[in-house]
C-alpha cells in the first residue's frame, strides 16, 4: 500500500484501540524542519506497513525544540510487530539525516472521550495537556475526565478559538492526555489569560477538576501540525 499524506490525524478514526505518543528533542527550529523532512522521505519511499498501523502523525513543538509523535493502532500487538519489523530501518535513515535526536517518553493510551468541532475551522494549533496521577487507577482516570466534561458543560463562558478536545487514558492507569485543537496559538494564549486557572472559568466544577484527589500535576504544550501519514 502507498502512503497518504495530510496535515492532521483523524482523531475519531474508527478501529483505534491504542494510541502511542512520544517526544523527540532535536534542539532548534531548523532541525525540527529537517527531521520532519527526513521522516516524510523515509516513509514515502516505502510501502505502508500492513500490521495494524492506522496513522502516524508528527507535530512541531512551538518551543523550537520538540516533535510530538502521535500514532493510532488497532491494538498494542500491532505496535509491537511494527517495532520488530519496520521501525529500525526508518529510524536509521532519519538519524543519518538529522544526527543526535533524543527520543523520550513513549507511552500508550486508549481513546476515552472527546468533543469534536464542526470542521468549519482548520486547526492551526494543537495543545497537549498531559495529566499525571499519584498511582495507577483506571477508574480515577475516567472519572476525572468525566469531571472535566461536567465542568465544560456548566461553564458560563466558552473560550474563543477552542475547536475540540479528545481525552486518552494511559494503559498503565497513571495519566490522561488531552489532544485539543485550537484555531491558533494566539487563541489558546488568550484563553489562558482569562480569569480562572487554565482555560476554564472560576466555578465549583473547575475547582473540583483542579483539586481532584490523587492529581499530581499537569503540563501544557503547544504544537503546530506538520504531517500525518496513513495508508493511501
Amino acid at each position: 500500500m502507498s502512503v497518504r499524506i495530510t496535515d492532521l490525524p483523524e482523531i475519531t478514526r474508527p478501529g483505534v484501540g491504542v494510541v502511542m505518543a512520544s517526544t523527540w528533542r532535536v534542539g532548534t527550529p531548523e532541525r525540527q524542519r529537517a527531521a520532519v523532512e527526513a521522516i516524510t522521505g523515509a516513509w514515502r519511499s516505502r510501502e505502508w506497513p500492513d500490521v495494524g498501523l492506522l496513522s502516524y502523525s508528527v507535530l512541531t513543538g512551538n518551543d523550537g525544540d520538540t516533535l510530538l509523535h502521535y500514532s493510532q493502532w488497532s491494538d498494542v500487538e500491532a505496535h509491537q510487530e511494527f517495532v520488530r519489523t519496520f521501525r529500525d530501518e526508518r529510524n536509521a535513515e532519519i538519524d543519518a539525516a538529522v544526527p543526535g535526536i533524543e527520543r523520550v517518553g513513549l507511552r500508550s493510551y486508549e481513546p476515552y472521550r472527546g468533543e469534536a468541532g464542526d470542521g468549519s475551522v482548520v486547526p492551526g494549533c494543537v495543545v497537549i495537556v498531559d495529566v499525571e496521577f499519584d498511582g495507577p487507577d483506571s477508574g480515577r482516570q475516567k472519572s476525572w475526565v468525566d469531571a472535566v466534561f461536567a465542568a465544560l458543560g456548566s461553564d458560563p463562558a466558552t473560550p474563543d478559538g477552542g475547536l475540540s478536545a479528545h481525552f486518552h487514558v494511559s494503559t498503565d492507569g497513571t495519566r490522561v492526555l488531552n489532544y485539543a485543537e485550537w484555531a491558533s496559538e494566539e487563541a489558546h494564549v488568550a484563553a489562558l489569560g482569562a480569569p480562572g486557572d487554565g482555560v476554564g472559568s472560576v466555578t465549583d466544577e473547575w475547582k473540583r477538576v483542579q483539586s481532584y484527589p490523587g492529581l499530581k500535576g499537569s503540563t501544557v504544550r503547544r504544537y503546530t501540525p506538520a504531517i500525518s501519514l496513513s495508508a493511501g
